[in-house]
């Protein structure tokens, strides 16, 4: 009988503790610093979007050359395309995400890495600057401004271009047939 007892207490404890640490769980998936897990909760469980806005203002598709898997080099491929602009238009988020990276370093030079719906990585490069404000974690919108314009990275020297490339979890692929849906959904 002491023994069941003692079995008993033991029960009462591990579900107490279950239930407490539940309730803290709850608790903190609510606050304000647990903004950047939740919404990349969601965005995960997104399917991928069938259509994106062309991610520098001004700029429409039928402007875009579709430069997705020209050759770079001897030994990579052009995994994006490049969107001509004036230096300084701003760049803005082709989808809703979380940005993972904000960074100036190797071929992009300065850089912003945006994690979107479905997972998909999109890549953000030779800006000549980024948002004021624009960090890692931030949550942002379709529309978004995240840079502008430049011609960093291994484009220095050429006339000033977004590099945007969008990479899946099979590997990049072209984002201009995105892009160019959006603008068939307007008319």
């Amino acid at each position: 009988m002491q023994q069941a007892r003692k079995n008993a207490g033991r029960w009462i404890w591990r579900i107490g503790a279950v239930l407490v640490l539940s309730a803290i769980a709850v608790w903190a998936w609510q606050q304000p610093f647990a903004v950047v897990a939740r919404e990349s909760w969601v965005l995960a469980r997104m399917p991928a979007p069938a259509a994106i806005l062309v991610p520098v203002q001004g700029i429409k598709p039928r402007q875009i050359a579709d430069t997705f898997g020209a050759p770079r080099g001897r030994d990579r491929k052009h995994h994006g395309v490049d969107i001509f602009a004036k230096r300084g238009t701003p760049v803005v988020a082709a989808t809703a995400g979380v940005v993972a990276a904000v960074r100036d370093s190797g071929l992009g030079g300065r850089q912003v890495w945006v994690i979107g719906p479905a997972g998909q990585r999109h890549y953000y490069a030779h800006l000549q600057g980024w948002a004021p404000g624009l960090a890692y974690g931030r949550v942002v919108q379709a529309g978004d401004v995240l840079g502008f314009v430049g011609d960093s990275g291994n484009a220095r020297g050429t006339p000033p271009h977004l590099h945007y490339g969008i990479y899946a979890g099979d590997g990049p692929f072209d984002p201009l047939p995105l892009m160019h849906a959006a603008q068939a959904r307007k008319r």
